[in-house]
């Protein structure tokens, strides 16, 4: 093959095609891209909103894969990011480049067998009632039944299969009813639908591809349970990677309780004898009878009662195991193949579950490396769960060991430091440019950082008001002070205000106490769907938006309709999350600070996010307000602080408001291009 352009000709080519404009940061990272994938070296990199991360890490991965002929594999958090990569960023990309490169760079999306619609199941989805019919009234089951016709008329029109392109969608319940997992799938060769399967198309397709783009769950899956779901790639690019670690660790949740003993019993009972299934099915309900009196939360110690009922679904659960496989194996029909497989899955993940509950609690407790609590509350069936401590060994050994990894963000450096997120991932020490004759240390692979910063001018085009008069936020609901607070800030805005809770308790509290006082529109999370939400507070200016978690990472709304961002509370960790808890007590027993290396960067990280929603285009202006006076006041706040986007920072109420004002004013006409601060 001839020799491909350089980077900087390629970006440029495609910044011009896709009407942008030359930015410094775009190609500095562009280049350590570049460079990391060429010397085979991990590079962490920051870059803020506006830089143009996707064109600064596509670009050079589309020329190493061609230049190659090698598979360069792209995994995002959020199904809206792999979306605007597929059907946006990708297909302009490979239009524009294409004349340079001799061809047109391709690609393909990559998602679990779950998201791609079963032929054969879909086949059999009316022939038998759902595992959970039991659960639900007949009107749902009746709503169920035309779902799933529904998803029969789609299944003649698609071509691949997602769910994603589905709409509108169908519940999970009915999606279940067309899917398998991996494991619940009897395999290409055996299945009648196995030439027309949309999940082996879609690994075909991928198969091919300079880039492929996918999601954390399915490196998370690939790494925890051995399959080789993705083609064979040696070099992956981590976007969104703040989220990296929370979506490995959800998937590496296992849960335990009536519900999924239930379930597995049920497929059981079409294979083995009634015996064993009954023992089974009682020994899940002896397990709901344990959960009845006890306590919600992080659980220590193993009582005798519930490690006799976790023991005895162990014990019953291996018995249908063992039966289930003794009497089969060798159908030919595919619908017989399909049940067992079915059967077999749902009872090893119950017989494993059990096991690492009952194993998780034999260490002693500063050794242990899963930590088991109670989940239960009025809309949510009890149940065990037990999750890792820490997944930093799990990408390092998986993930990162034998593969070149570019993990990026726009919020990646928290206090300052790139080191809390990389001990997270399982990186080692940080290389400082010297030469060095160990490229690792005790077995960690070594990683470059690198902040590219961002175009915009925090300083001047917003403000960080903390509102350092205001007593420290309580447990019982928002202080009348805050709600004052709220109101005067919004009033001064002219609505225009996102207002980022650390509850959906204090979303709902502020948003029915201040429409009664405000005469704003004032949407609240939950009213509908988030992005109608979203849409009409952007069609709005007059429009406020309360919510909580989704809305601090999730909101794009550049112009003159968001100009406050409100932050009620720095939002720390509940002091009874099982997991985060767990995880502080863990760093504290080896000798670490578990309050910082926990709390502080979970909260670090969140109100980077939250307090980023603020500017999003160049021309944006705004106030970002904290009411939270810790934020001023207590000696973490600095390294708080320092994780925030660079804006002009004031605990002067009447400064924010004035800002305000004077941007509410000018909000009907072009917005001058001045600072708002001063």
């Amino acid at each position: 093959m001839a020799e491909l352009p350089d980077v900087d000709t390629l970006l440029d080519t495609a910044v011009r095609a896709l009407g942008g404009a030359r930015r410094d940061g775009q190609h500095a990272m562009a280049h350590a891209v570049d460079s990391a994938v060429r010397d085979s070296e991990h590079l962490v990199v920051q870059a803020g909103t506006g830089t143009g991360k996707s064109l600064a890490y596509l670009v050079p991965a589309i020329r190493h894969a061609m230049a190659e002929d090698t598979t360069v594999v792209v995994s995002t958090a959020t199904i809206a990011l792999q979306r605007q990569l597929i059907d946006r960023d990708l297909p302009r990309l490979a239009a524009a480049l294409g004349p340079l490169l001799g061809r047109e760079p391709t690609f393909a999306i990559l998602k679990g067998r779950r998201n791609y619609l079963c032929r054969h199941r879909l086949q059999t989805a009316g022939d038998s009632e759902p595992d959970e019919a039991e659960l639900f009234d007949p009107r749902q089951l009746s709503s169920l039944g035309r779902q799933v016709k529904r998803l029969h008329e789609w299944a003649d029109d698609t071509v691949t299969g997602d769910r994603d392109e589905l709409v509108p969608g169908v519940s999970d319940l009915a999606w279940r009813q067309v899917s398998v997992s991996a494991n619940e799938c009897v395999g290409a060769s055996a299945c009648a639908f196995g030439q027309e399967c949309f999940a082996e198309l879609a690994r075909a397709d991928s198969g091919g591809a300079d880039i492929v783009v996918t999601n954390h769950a399915m490196l998370a899956i690939g790494a925890l349970q051995g399959y080789q779901l993705l083609p064979e790639h040696r070099t992956l690019v981590v976007d969104e990677a703040h989220e990296l670690v929370d979506r490995v660790t959800s998937v590496a949740t296992g849960v335990l309780g009536e519900r999924p003993v239930g379930i597995a019993a049920k497929r059981a009972s079409r294979l083995c004898e009634a015996g064993l299934t009954e023992r089974l099915s009682e020994a899940g309900e002896g397990l709901a009878l344990m959960f009845t009196d006890a306590d919600p939360g992080r659980i220590d110690h193993l009582p005798d009662p519930l490690a006799t009922a976790v023991a005895a679904v162990r014990d019953s659960a291996h018995a249908c195991l063992t039966a289930v496989k003794s009497t089969g194996g060798g159908e030919a029909d595919p619908d017989s193949a399909t049940g067992r497989k079915l059967a077999v899955a749902a009872l090893e993940e119950v017989h494993d579950t059990a096991v690492r509950v009952l194993e998780s609690f034999e260490p002693a407790l500063r050794d242990r490396r899963d930590v088991v609590w109670l989940a239960k509350g009025p809309k949510q069936p009890p149940s065990l769960h037990v999750a890792p401590l820490g997944v930093g060994g799990l990408l390092r050994e998986k993930l990162f060991g034998d593969r070149t990894a570019v993990l990026t963000s726009a919020t990646l450096s928290l206090g300052g430091s790139f080191t809390s997120l990389a001990v997270q991932w399982g990186l080692g020490r940080e290389t400082t440019g010297q030469t060095e004759d160990d490229p690792t240390s005790d077995g960690e692979p070594r990683w470059r950082a690198l902040d590219v910063g961002s175009p915009f001018d925090h300083a001047r085009s917003g403000i960080l008001y903390v509102a350092k008069h205001l007593p420290t936020p309580g447990r019982d609901g928002l202080d009348p002070r805050y709600l004052d607070e709220i109101a005067g800030l919004i009033e001064a805005a002219g609505g225009r205000t996102l207002g980022l809770f650390s509850s959906m308790r204090a979303a709902t509290q502020a948003t029915e106490e201040l429409r009664d006082r405000l005469d704003l529109p004032i949407l609240c999370q939950g009213d509908d769907s988030t992005g109608r939400l979203v849409g009409e507070f952007t069609d709005d200016q007059s429009a406020c938006l309360f919510g909580t978690l989704s809305l601090w990472q999730g909101v794009d709304v550049p112009g003159p309709s968001l100009q406050l961002v409100i932050v009620d509370r720095i939002p720390f960790p509940r002091p009874d999350d099982p997991l985060a808890s767990a995880r502080q007590r863990a760093v504290g027993a080896h000798g670490g600070n578990g309050f910082m290396a926990v709390a502080a960067t979970h909260a670090a990280l969140l109100l980077a996010q939250g307090t980023g929603r603020l500017l999003r285009s160049m021309d944006d202006r705004g106030v970002v307000a904290v009411l939270d006076p810790r934020l001023a006041t207590a000696r973490y706040g600095g390294f708080l602080r320092s994780s925030l986007p660079p804006y002009w920072a004031t605990t002067d109420p009447e400064t924010a408001r004035a800002a305000l004002r004077r941007l509410a004013a000018s909000a009907s006409a072009e917005p001058p291009a001045e600072p708002v601060a001063g």
